[in-house]
């Protein structure tokens, strides 16, 4: 057994001196009281209200933007305590916040809140390689966590494309999937104990690391949660052993027609690779200029399929998909050479959103998911919203469980761009739930989708959710205006005029 147990706090990157503001009489805006107490609670250093850091903590990676009234940034369980605790009794809703990297809104504060950054509880707490499980916290970044462990035999499963700066508090808050989710699960399916800082301030394990923990599973319910629920502030993960043989095919294809059935075939062979991911020419271009993978730019539409096991069944499963990609008319098969050659195919995927700022500065996405057999006829639909707004849409998605991520690229200086940009993506998500998608694979409803919900979900499903939420958190402090509509709740519906509800039915929030 190899076990080992972190010691000494990791120090608090950027904890230099830092008065946030407070030379300013009239800076506090009215909060002197909080601002103090949390000060006393924290240290002046790790309790910011500049007006630039405001800013920067007002947003996340979505084009969603609103404010907070205070930053503070705990580094232990007890300061998360307090600043939940000095929020209640100040009647101030409080809302989570990692490395930031969100794509819906979840983190973006509403009703000026106290903005908790977990960026400074960044320490692995403790591996048992014979259990399989690692203690961290809600900082450790993804691919950091990853890097500690292989040396182990071991590896984190979830590996969003952010995985170089997203930390798996924000994988925890948004159930986050990546590329590999395909054959190795979402984090849900890694998380096996949570410890919680609830909306009261108290303190709470969820979960257990014995296979099967009585009670009911509110670790499950955490998760995903978008810190609704509680603040999350150590995370038990499982470790996923590092398979003996690992082998990445990249295929280009004339259509991209072809590619996505190449995708159904594997899958109809009952071959369930650990990843399987499409590109679409326009993102290939901007990839390639960016990494220079040697990916054919001339190709309607690349996939990647990365397969995994032991060395025979890897062997077998590569000859299956190499076969299934001739017959769909694959151009060329490249089989990575070796370690360094599979990350630098990686790389280009896993820096596409990025890679788009060649082309223009800002982009949206989505994340809507689709049944595989609709996959198709759903990216030529999204081809013509795009073209129809007058836009530039690149595709870079999960082909293997219809996870579509459709980037609408745009210069947010041009003028009534960023209106044509929200109509074309809300047709994509109407487009999506059509064909019987959902809203979201992994990165959440946040403020992006919170429109759309009943679109997907009954009354009486929202009204569940409401009941829950408010089981937790009954006084609706915990990162409020996310997710849930509003009137979620069957009674709120309820109580407005006949007349309301007629209107709401006529859009399909009521039924």
């Amino acid at each position: 057994m190899r076990r080992w147990r972190s010691k000494a706090p990791a120090p608090a990157v950027g904890a230099e001196a830092n008065d946030g503001g407070s030379g300013s009489p009239g800076a506090f805006g009215g909060d002197e009281p909080l601002v103090e107490e949390l000060r006393a609670a924290l240290a002046p250093d790790r309790v910011h209200i500049d007006g630039l850091e405001l800013a920067l903590y007002g947003r996340d990676a979505s084009l969603e933007r609103g404010e907070a009234a205070v930053v503070c940034f705990p580094t232990s369980v007890e300061e998360v305590q307090a600043c939940v605790r000095l929020a209640r009794r100040h009647g101030r809703p409080f809302v989570p916040r990692g490395a930031g990297t969100g794509l819906a809104g979840g983190a973006v504060p509403r009703q000026r809140p106290v903005m908790i950054v977990t960026t400074r509880m960044n320490r692995i707490l403790e591996v048992d390689t014979a259990q399989r499980v690692a203690w961290v916290e809600p900082g450790v970044i993804n691919l950091d966590l990853t890097r500690q462990l292989r040396p182990l035999g071991f590896h984190f499963a979830p590996d969003p494309s952010s995985q170089q700066s997203c930390s798996i508090g924000g994988n925890v808050a948004n159930n986050s999937g990546g590329p590999h989710c395909l054959s190795y699960g979402v984090t849900a399916s890694h998380v096996q104990a949570l410890e919680v800082v609830l909306p009261s301030g108290e303190l709470a394990i969820l979960g257990g690391l014995d296979p099967e923990p009585v009670g009911l599973d509110l670790r499950g319910v955490v998760v995903g949660s978008e810190g609704m629920l509680g603040i999350v502030t150590k995370v038990a993960v499982r470790l996923t052993p590092n398979p003996p043989a690992v082998r990445l095919l990249l295929m280009d294809f004339v259509e991209p027609a072809d590619a996505a059935a190449t995708v159904s075939g594997i899958i109809a062979a009952g071959v369930v690779p650990a990843a399987v991911e499409m590109m679409d020419q326009r993102i290939t271009q901007a990839a390639e200029d960016f990494v220079h993978a040697g990916y054919p730019t001339d190709a309607g539409a690349i996939l990647f399929v990365e397969l995994d096991g032991l060395p025979g069944g890897v062997a077998a499963e590569s000859a299956i998909v190499e076969e299934l990609a001739r017959s769909s008319r694959a151009r060329t098969i490249r089989v990575a050479e070796d370690e360094d050659e599979r990350l630098l195919l990686w790389k280009g995927r896993k820096t596409a959103f990025g890679a788009v700022a060649r082309v223009k500065p800002n982009y949206y996405l989505h994340d809507t998911v689709v049944p595989r057999t609709r996959l198709l006829e759903v990216l030529t639909r999204v081809y013509e919203i795009a073209a129809r707004h007058d836009l530039i849409v690149m595709n870079v998605f999960h082909a293997g469980d219809g996870n579509l991520h459709p980037l609408l690229v745009f210069d947010a200086r041009e003028p009534g761009v960023l209106e044509r940009v929200h109509a074309a993506g809300e047709e994509i998500v109407r487009v999506s739930l059509e064909v019987g998608g959902v809203l979201s694979g992994e990165h959440g409803i946040g403020l992006e989708k919170q429109p759309f919900m009943a679109r997907q979900f009954s009354p009486a499903d929202l009204d569940a959710q409401a009941r829950l939420r408010e089981a937790f958190d009954p006084d609706g402090l915990a990162n409020p205006g996310k997710v849930l509509p509003e009137g979620s709740r069957c009674g709120d519906l309820m109580a407005l005029p006949a007349a309301t509800r007629a209107r709401l039915a006529d859009v399909g929030v009521w039924a």
